[in-house]
């Protein structure tokens, strides 16, 4: 227990290779945070907060996430996954509600840490994870419209909380001159952030974007919304207000929340192992530093946190090794607000929104698209419809039903998988031969076939001997066994001697257990080998055909 406990702490052997890395890691937690910078800024005005939200669960969760988290390379902080869940929560509980639904969902997140459920991500199929991206890729992008057709915020509220549907209906509330002035603001941040990679790799796009938005809506008076004051420090931690009738509005939200916290978090630490020699990851202890991050975000007037696939990945590509690295880039974007709170306050919100629409649209990989649409019906089905239901319902709706849609597919394949062949009798015909059928069972064998394949063997007529092949059989369940015993209990009655061959011992104890070898007429029905069953079977004509 103890043992299990320190696992998912921090310990010395975080930062082993420290040595070695540190520069790397030093470099790379500075690139990070200037990329980092616009993402915070952009995530929390998004949200339906403020730039201040986004910028202190930088910070704070961006820190703690990095020590206690179970990645080596994690970099953490506001996401546009849960800006996209956090809208409706603001719109319907106020701003004041999301400091307590990060408390509540942190809390659930390190208990699922503390219960060791990090793995339970693997079982979500690709095409779900990538029809997941694409679903809120539209909705972040969706989201920006409304306040960039109009400054006024108050008509922005009256819209649907469906984010496309409200796309739509802010157009009946168009100013044509603002309008012009922001698309201009997005366009010049979209151009920077696609030509300056081009220019250099470490030069941020994102930031040089802004910094012309803002030094041109100066120069020009635009008319374009600002950020507006900022505090020169992080705000003095304090626990939220926890009304016992709120909690019980808020907890299925935070449940939410948790689950999308859980799920993004533990995707970006794996493509993270897969990017570079960074070292292990362990999901448990990553889902307790991912849980801890989001309560210090809440105590300091924060929002949730997650991994960051996008600022993890720029981490990885720029040298960082250790969490050195990810500390690094919270304390940069600290820095940011104790030095110069000032300046960022004048950004335009504009140049915000284009951040965050170029980066929804590098969430979508067209080859992979392309690849899931044209790799099987099941997969392109899961992932057109968890797209869809994103989009049109709720996150976590569409990853259950994304799954149960795979799975559904997945138990068909399965079912299909599953055969009887009848095969001849080999070796020289000796008379007598039509009366044994030799069955052999191919692949798995459970609850999804076992209907038909008892119809298909209790079909068979017209002989004395049943030799079952089982060297061939995969998977067997509760439900496939018990199957088995029915038919061997079914051709008994008949009078049709059933004989077992090549029983694998992975199999044996359930058949045992379901009572598959009871329902033979006699132990010495069960063989090793094909010859010695079907000499059996062959003695067993010749006595009846004596016998009649």
């Amino acid at each position: 227990m103890i043992g299990a406990l320190r696992a998912l702490l921090p310990s010395r052997r975080d930062y082993a290779g420290l040595r070695r890395t540190w520069r790397g890691d030093l470099l790379a937690g500075l690139t990070v945070g200037i990329v980092a910078l616009p993402l915070a800024l952009g995530f929390g005005v998004s949200s339906g907060l403020s730039a201040e939200a986004g910028l202190v669960t930088a910070v704070i969760a961006g820190l703690v996430a990095a020590v206690f988290g179970g990645s080596n390379v994690q970099v953490s902080g506001p996401t546009g996954a849960m800006v996209v869940v956090l809208v409706p929560i603001v719109a319907q509980y106020g701003p004041g509600a999301v400091a307590v639904v990060s408390l509540l969902a942190g809390t659930i997140v390190v208990v699922a840490g503390a219960l060791k459920l990090g793995r339970a991500v693997s079982y979500i199929p690709w095409p779900v994870i990538e029809g997941f991206t694409l679903g809120i890729a539209v909705i972040i992008f969706a989201q920006q419209v409304p306040a960039l057709v109009s400054p006024h915020t108050a008509a922005v509220s009256e819209h649907s909380s469906n984010a496309v549907i409200a796309a739509v209906q802010s157009f009946a509330h168009l100013d044509a001159v603002y309008a012009l002035w922001a698309l201009g603001a997005v366009a010049v941040v979209a151009v920077s952030m696609l030509a300056a990679p081009r220019l250099h790799r470490a030069v941020p796009g994102s930031l040089v974007g802004i910094v012309l938005v803002s030094v041109a809506a100066l120069a020009l008076a635009a008319p374009l919304a600002r950020i507006g004051n900022l505090p020169s420090a992080l705000p003095f931690p304090a626990l939220p207000a926890l009304d016992p009738g709120t909690i019980g509005g808020l907890l299925l939200p935070a449940v939410t929340v948790a689950a999308l916290a859980a799920i993004e978090s533990l995707l970006s630490a794996r493509v993270a192992a897969s990017l570079a020699d960074t070292g292990p990851y362990d999901p448990d202890r990553e889902l307790v530093g991912q849980g801890l991050a989001s309560i210090g975000s809440s105590l300091f007037g924060g929002m949730p946190a997650t991994g960051a696939i996008a600022r993890t990945a720029v981490n990885v590509r720029s040298g960082g090794r250790s969490r050195v690295a990810a500390i690094t880039h919270a304390i940069v974007l600290l820095l940011v607000v104790l030095v110069a709170a000032g300046p960022v306050g004048q950004i335009p919100l504009a140049a915000l929104s284009g951040v965050v629409m170029v980066t929804a649209v590098r969430m979508v990989h067209v080859d992979t698209v392309r690849a899931i649409l044209r790799s099987t019906r099941a997969d392109a089905a899961a992932f057109v419809a968890t797209a869809v239901i994103t989009v049109s319902f709720d996150l976590i709706v569409a990853v259950i039903i994304g799954v149960a849609f795979a799975g559904f597919f997945a138990l068909r394949g399965m079912s299909r998988a599953s055969r009887v062949r009848r095969e001849d009798v080999r070796g020289p015909s000796q008379p007598g031969d039509e009366r044994i059928a030799i069955l052999r069972f191919d692949g798995p064998l459970s609850f999804t076939s076992s209907d038909r394949i008892f119809a298909e063997v209790g079909a068979v007529r017209d002989v004395s001997v049943v030799v079952m092949r089982m060297s061939q059989l995969e998977l067997v369940d509760a439900t496939g066994a018990h199957m088995l015993g029915e038919v061997v209990q079914s051709l008994e009655r008949r009078g049709i001697t059933v004989l077992i061959k090549g029983v694998q011992p992975r199999h044996e104890d359930l058949f045992r257990t379901v009572g598959v070898l009871d329902a033979l007429r006699h132990h010495k029905h069960l063989f090793t080998d094909l010859p010695a069953a079907i000499d059996h079977a062959r003695s067993h004509v010749r006595r009846e055909t004596a016998t009649a």
